[in-house]
């Protein structure tokens, strides 16, 4: 029996879907537990194929196994289609896709107060993805919430629409100057797209809770990441959910004394997408070439990312928050090249060094990085497939910043590709 957690130990887009991908093997279940399509996953195949995944838990591209959309997803239903349609479009067999009877469905009003909400607010707009995903979290907390469940059921859906809106259209009418939704095609459109997934809609802690129990490995994937975290991250710039590795346990109804693994994944400089503080962000010719050459473009938002080199702070602080066990570090190749590499090892915050997260938002708004250099390497690693087989700079690397992070590196990436992966300890 085993449970693994996968968690983003920056800001998100760190590679989880390449780590997802090569345990997928050896696992029977692949959970998402958090988040909706305001993240993405790419994928690609050993013939060169790349999927972007933003919904589906990225084991739907290993055949056999179980794939499940847990309680703690907000799931947009004509996104959820359309994806399903674009896998099963590439052959994919989607059958073993499960989505949680008590996760909440993203509804048009969610969407519509999103978007009109990050407008008003200008120049302090947080960066959101306009999805509809933070309005769709605070109905869920305030309890009016639309769950998958409720499909099933068109008069307790009917009910739970009108009381929705009879507040949203007064919000979107009033306020933004914007037009009301009708309640009735609300729910009709609803019902209509949940012809296309309402067979999939189960009781998945108790899938997920037998097969621990027979000694099936589930993997628990979060998106976005530990700096994302509405709780632990750079508040406000976050997301709103909880995808540490304790939202694990509450995304999915799987207690935390059955977690035995929490593997994070740190790629090998930090980025991060939209609004929000970022110390170690890059604004010269040296971000520019980890952009390009990172290929760092948003999978979910088509949004440039920013660059930086890595923060070796927020990866002790992600350590620590979430218990990781094991490091899974990615695009160590993007590095190649270089004449030198630099690492984060402290802030300064208006003349006092920070070796930790500073404790409040103003100091880390005002936090600047503390560098230490290590040499550089020109070689080619993308064909690395032991530790051995990198330069010895390049482990130089590897193994400074295990130091600073605070746990092992067990898994380095040196290249898009599912093979192009270093293992020096297995995960499972």
């Amino acid at each position: 029996m085993a449970a693994i957690v996968l968690i983003g130990a920056q800001w998100g887009d760190e590679g989880k879907g390449k780590a997802t991908d090569l345990l997928g093997e050896k696992l029977q279940w692949v959970v998402r537990y958090q988040g909706g399509n305001n993240a993405g996953h790419t994928v690609v195949l050993p013939n060169g194929e790349s999927f972007a995944l933003h919904l589906i838990p990225s084991g739907i591209l290993t055949p056999g196994v179980n794939n499940v959309i847990a309680n703690g997803v907000v799931v947009d239903p004509s996104v959820l289609l359309s994806e399903l349609k674009g896998l099963e479009d590439r052959d994919v067999d989607t059958s073993k896709l499960y989505i949680s009877a008590d996760a909440h469905l993203l509804m048009p009003y969610h969407v519509a107060i999103d978007k009109v909400t990050e407008r008003f607010l200008g120049n302090s707009k947080i960066g959101t993805t306009g999805r509809g995903i933070g309005p769709c979290y605070q109905d869920k907390i305030a309890r009016v919430g639309v769950r998958a469940q409720d499909v099933l059921d068109e008069k307790i859906l009917t009910e739970k629409v009108e009381a929705a809106l009879e507040i949203k259209n007064q919000i979107l009418t009033k306020i933004y100057n914007r037009n009301g939704l009708d309640p009735q095609q609300v729910v009709d459109d609803t019902l209509e797209l949940a012809e296309g997934f309402k067979h999939r809609i189960g009781d998945t802690r108790l899938m997920l809770n037998r097969a621990l129990e027979q000694g099936e490995t589930v993997l628990l994937e979060g998106s976005q990441g530990t700096l994302l975290d509405v709780d632990h991250g750079t508040y406000p710039y976050v997301t709103s959910s909880n995808p540490t590795a304790g939202g694990a346990s509450v995304g999915s109804g799987i207690g935390p004394t059955k977690i035995t693994t929490v593997l994070g994944i740190l790629k090998a400089y930090t980025t991060r997408v939209g609004s929000g503080p970022f110390p170690t962000e890059l604004h010269d010719k040296w971000g520019e070439y980890l952009a390009t050459t990172g290929g760092e473009v948003g999978v979910t938002t088509g949004r440039a990312r920013r660059c930086g080199w890595f923060d070796a702070v927020i990866a002790r602080y992600a350590t620590r928050v979430n218990g990781i066990t094991d490091y899974f570090l990615t695009k160590l190749d993007v590095l190649s090249g270089l004449d030198e590499v630099p690492i984060c090892v402290a802030y300064d915050v208006d003349g006092t060094r920070f070796n930790e997260m500073p404790m409040t938002q103003t100091d880390f708004h005002h936090a600047q990085p503390v560098y230490e250099t290590m040499p550089g390497w020109d070689e080619d690693i993308s064909g690395a497939r032991t530790f051995e087989e990198l330069p010895t700079k390049a482990q130089d690397y590897i193994l400074r910043l295990e130091e600073l992070s605070g746990a092992y590196m067990s898994c380095i990436g040196v290249g898009p590709g599912r093979d192009q992966t270093i293992v020096r300890r297995e995960i499972v």
